[in-house]
């Protein structure tokens, strides 16, 4: 099974920055699609953003022109840098990886979660 580990979460008073980091431990398997999802207190889980293997970017209404998701595939991580952040986007934050195992198999993972908070 791929490990994914979320790092970069924090403390930012609205209209700062913050950048997530998602790490896929990936010896034997292909990573596909990674993606950040965010849960906010009584509210459903959402889907931020996600990337594509060959880097297409998708973003989720609410964030677009401010968050961009990238990922350095030699490195099997993903990043999703956070502008103009709003209170709205104070959540927790995880890191979704699609991947194939050796017998082609597609399963997917999730880090253990960052928590975001943005003070107005």
């Amino acid at each position: 099974q791929v490990q994914v580990v979320e790092s970069g979460g924090g403390l930012v008073q609205a209209g700062g920055s913050l950048r997530l980091s998602c790490a896929a431990s990936a010896s034997t398997f292909r990573i596909h699609d990674m993606g950040w999802y965010r849960q906010a207190p009584g509210k459903q889980c959402e889907l931020v953003a996600s990337i594509t293997n060959g880097g297409t970017p998708n973003y989720a209404y609410s964030v677009k022109g401010r968050f961009t998701i990238s990922r350095d595939n030699a490195k099997n991580t993903a990043y999703l840098q956070m502008n103009s952040l709003k209170p709205e986007d104070t959540a927790i934050y995880y890191c979704n990886v699609q991947y194939s195992d050796p017998i082609y198999r597609d399963l997917h993972s999730w880090g253990q979660g960052t928590q975001v908070t943005v003070s107005s």
